[in-house]
């Protein structure tokens, strides 16, 4: 299956997003592999494809909190 293939290298690549347009890339990118693993998971119910798309997902929201930054303080 190539989307897992893809899945996996989207994993286990290097978390070095310097600019804020390669955030956006990879969350758009994440989510896009995301949403097609769910597809083939509604069929098949493979646990694998679940795994898989949870630790995405906790990836997609590391990216995304990186993207919003710190929170400013109230004075």
């Amino acid at each position: 299956m190539d989307l897992i293939d893809k899945a996996i290298e989207f994993e286990n690549r290097k978390m070095r997003f310097p600019t804020t347009s390669d955030r956006i890339l990879a969350s758009r990118e994440a989510k896009s592999l995301i949403l097609a693993l769910n597809e083939i998971y509604k069929e098949t119910k493979d646990a694998t494809l679940m795994d898989i798309m949870k630790r995405l997902t906790a990836k997609k929201q590391k990216i995304e909190k990186r993207l919003k930054g710190k929170p400013l303080t109230a004075a």
